[in-house]
């Protein structure tokens, strides 16, 4: 006989937290805080062209208009030398929708250990895809040359591993338990990580902070695995707010946000303090599930393209400096990045767009301008600053949010009224 009273209240509880979010945004910035709501993990959706259809064997011209974006030209061609790394020798584990290991792109790329987490009547080793994601991200990543395709990976002599985690994100996937899951996720990355992959792609995002998987992130790095995740996307998310998504905001990972055809961000991707590089996003040429060639994201950018392109740039540094690890990698791409401000990073585009070819080159030592440097004290160089990272706090039940949310105002309220205070004794 309580369910009256219990729905009375929530509905109050629901005006109550309606009136505090529009003053959370003004007053977070006094406060230094941003409050996040549940949302699911959920893949972005790529667009695809009508060439991109399940046997439609198209044959587009390549290379990757990335490429040109990134100033990153395949081994062999004008700009690269024949000692250019390719991701030989490097494992790049992707944990998606699978991947469709009849791609003649993409047949010999994989190394063993791939598997599906879920069990929905598909191949149980995690080598079809019928989603198509994943496929798509393999393909940026590794597919190899040939005469037949457009599509070559930045690094084409990588080897992956197809760690399957959910079928999609419709409502019959999610209803029938194959839908993204963070438990699930997490055990990927562990997985992964004890496959020895030296990079881990997440093209997935969740706003909110889960401890296996916050755990499985902080293992990967301390095991020597990088994990490169999608800062988010807002037309996938019911938070099309600028907050922290995970894994991307945890210690230990690169969070990637999309730019589009001319280097800019979007009001396509989520952005906020957690974003450190970011990559093209939008016209991508890759491989397609039972198909060939395809062009995904024609539009707009997708920041899980962005994350493939990140992904594989690093593991051609995996490759050129094993030794370095993955905090060495990460900076590498940060410190290299396209910007306009050498010394400041940004929410938009984080430290910039990755150049793969400068992380390459870079000699680290205390002059480098950027994030702070794992190789050297670079507190006298300019003006360089840490890389604005998110402290992630285990996600509390009932109305956390609410009084989290309470707090932020009022500290941006006493801030305010302080500032009042002063302005008046001055007049």
């Amino acid at each position: 006989m309580t369910a009256q009273p219990n729905a009375r209240r929530a509905r109050r509880t629901r005006r109550a937290r309606r009136r505090v979010s529009t003053l959370v945004l003004a007053s977070a910035i006094a406060a230094g805080a941003l409050v996040t709501t549940p949302d699911l993990i959920a893949p972005v959706r790529a667009v695809a062209a009508e060439e991109c259809g399940v046997g439609v064997m198209a044959r587009l011209p390549g290379p990757p208009s990335a490429f040109a974006a990134m100033g990153w030209a395949p081994q062999g061609t004008a700009g690269t030398g024949a000692t250019a790394p390719t991701g030989a020798g490097i494992t790049v584990a992707i944990v998606d929708s699978g991947v469709d290991v009849s791609r003649p792109q993409l047949a010999a790329a994989f190394a063993p250990g791939s598997t599906s987490l879920i069990s929905d009547g598909e191949r149980p080793d995690g080598l079809g895809d019928p989603q198509g994601h994943g496929t798509a991200l393999a393909g940026i990543i590794a597919a190899r040359p040939s005469e037949t395709s457009g599509v070559v990976g930045i690094a084409p002599d990588a080897r992956i591993v197809s760690l399957r985690t959910f079928r999609g994100t419709d409502e019959e996937s999610t209803r029938a338990g194959y839908g993204p899951d963070a438990e699930r996720l997490a055990k990927a990355i562990r997985s992964a990580t004890d496959l020895g992959a030296q990079i881990i792609v997440v093209a997935l995002s969740d706003d909110v902070d889960t401890p296996a998987l916050r755990d499985a992130t902080a293992d990967a790095a301390a095991r020597g695995s990088l994990v490169v995740a999608s800062g988010g996307n807002r037309g996938t998310t019911e938070n099309t707010d600028d907050t922290p998504r995970y894994p991307a905001a945890y210690p230990g990972a690169l969070a990637v946000t999309a730019v589009d055809p001319t280097g800019l961000p979007t009001a396509d991707s989520i952005h906020g303090p957690h974003i450190e590089v970011a990559a093209p996003g939008q016209d991508v040429l890759t491989t397609s599930t039972g198909g060939g060639d395809c062009r995904y994201a024609p539009d707009a950018p997708s920041s899980s393209f962005a994350t493939a392109y990140a992904a594989g740039a690093a593991a051609l540094l995996a490759e050129r400096y094993p030794d370095e690890g993955p905090d060495g990698w990460a900076y590498r791409l940060q410190a290299t990045a396209s910007r306009s401000n050498p010394d400041a990073r940004d929410d938009q585009v984080g430290w910039g767009v990755i150049r793969p070819a400068e992380a390459l080159d870079l000699r680290p030592d205390s002059t480098t301008r950027g994030p702070t440097s794992p190789f050297a004290d670079t507190s006298d160089a300019a003006f360089a600053t840490s890389s604005t990272r998110v402290t992630p706090h285990p996600a509390e039940p009932g109305n956390a949010a609410f009084v989290t949310a309470i707090a932020v105002v009022a500290a941006g309220l006493v801030s305010l009224f302080g500032l009042g205070a002063i302005l008046r004794r001055r007049r």
